[in-house]
């Protein structure tokens, strides 16, 4: 090469022949280069040339891939997303070695200039849906983004309900199940959780070790999460219901045990209700910001101590210590939730404190109204639930073995639905 004859041809010769790095890219923008400068590349100038190089040369410390504490699984992969955005693509793309995997990088944030990934796999992933995410972020004027979650609640769909409509993970396998679906993920940099969209009620029901165990166990398991998402919601509102109004509805030894329990109690059951559930809460909230090693035990002597305390003084009723127990332990199997279900066990109690069976009555109706009303990028919230094609409901109250799984979710991966050949199963 001869670099005499032209300024434009020296960069092209140093890169071809001097430069040993896998990312180099040539720029003149004043604002990229200090931007690349001040994120830890370097720039390389020659004199007469209009342009520099930009050497990634990144050599900050970051965390080891581990196992997410708040998504373990007892089968299944141990390695979970870090802060490091390039790294979690390449945790992506060591699972999909397809070349339809696409990433597409912006910055976001006026001054922390957050480096943000949108992937998806081309081909199954709906144009549409692509565009209207790229729009909205475009949209996104904010001088900072440090976590995940300052981008959903920037773009989602209804930011005053309390049921997510953009889901998030911190497991490369999930991340990557979701774009075998044609779903996109969002990766911010400087956190290990990724934003999943569209986001529909079902998953909340679906956990990864769902597709590593046994159709039938998974099944089960599955059909136990919708148990307790009935029993945390539902249970203290219809005692209340029950005990204040409906009395007659109770078995007679059933109720003689709940009055001579209550006997001494000096608040109405409404005001027990709430005051225990405020005092579960805050024990919850106490355990998970204490040290690990500590947090579990103060949880559990606390719960022990407290509630025969009070039973014991007649501030509450023992049957409604059981309530709440079952109450709690039902809410942690579908923690993800966990918001969305004490917003609706509060406004369920106080119906029910008010109007009986028939408040509680109304508030599911308003609930499962309100639910309807749900999108997700154009994708209606309560898809594959409401279907009547047993291939919708393959994958939603239970799961069927994957050689029955042969569609993707029908209103997300309608571009390209066929997720196996199945030329021998037309009845299935």
């Amino acid at each position: 090469i001869d670099i005499d004859n032209a300024d434009s041809q020296i960069l092209d010769f140093i890169i071809k022949k001097v430069l040993i790095s896998d990312e180099i890219e040539k720029s003149t923008d004043i604002d990229k280069l200090i931007g690349s400068v001040l994120y830890g590349d370097t720039i390389l100038l020659v004199d007469g040339v209009d342009e520099a190089i930009i050497l990634n040369t990144k050599g900050w410390k970051v965390r080891s891939i581990s196992e997410p504490i708040s998504e373990r699984n007892v089968k299944g992969p141990r390695e979970g997303f870090i802060e490091s955005v390039l790294i979690n693509t390449s945790l992506l793309r060591r699972k999909i070695k397809d070349p339809n995997l696409k990433f597409k990088f912006s910055e976001i944030g006026t001054i922390t200039k957050t480096s943000l990934c949108i992937c998806y796999i081309e081909g199954l992933a709906n144009e549409q849906i692509l565009k209207e995410l790229e729009k909205r972020i475009d949209q996104i004027d904010i001088d900072g983004v440090l976590a995940t979650n300052y981008i959903q609640e920037l773009i989602t769909d209804s930011p005053f309900s309390p049921f997510q409509t953009i889901g998030y993970t911190e497991r490369p396998d999930v991340a990557a199940s979701k774009l075998l679906e044609g779903r996109f993920i969002v990766i911010v940099d400087g956190t290990p959780v990724v934003s999943t969209l569209p986001f529909i009620f079902m998953e909340y029901f679906q956990s990864s070790e769902d597709y590593y165990d046994n159709y039938i166990f998974s099944s089960i398991n599955r059909i136990l999460r919708y148990i307790a998402l009935f029993l945390t919601t539902s249970v203290p509102a219809i005692y209340v219901a029950l005990v204040t109004f409906h009395q007659e509805m109770i078995p007679t030894q059933l109720l003689l045990s709940i009055a001579s329990a209550r006997e001494g109690v000096p608040f109405p059951t409404i005001v027990e209700a709430l005051a225990l559930m405020l005092s579960f809460e805050l024990m919850r909230e106490g355990a998970i910001r204490l040290p690990e090693s500590v947090g579990a035990t103060v949880g559990i002597v606390g719960a022990l101590v407290m509630g025969d305390a009070a039973v014991q003084a007649r501030l509450v009723s023992a049957p409604m210590v059981i309530v709440v127990a079952l109450t709690g332990i039902s809410a942690s199997l579908i923690y993800s939730m966990k918001g969305a279900i004490i917003v609706n066990r509060i406004i369920f109690i106080v119906l029910a404190g008010f109007l009986g069976l028939y408040g509680y009555i109304f508030g599911v109706i308003g609930l499962f109204i309100h639910l309807m009303s749900l999108k997700s990028f154009g994708v209606p919230y309560m898809s594959n639930l409401g279907s009547i094609n047993k291939q919708d409901l393959k994958d939603t109250a239970i799961r069927v073995s994957w050689a029955h799984m042969y569609l993707r979710p029908k209103m997300i991966g309608k571009k390209n639905p066929t997720r196996q050949n199945n030329s021998n199963k037309k009845g299935s």
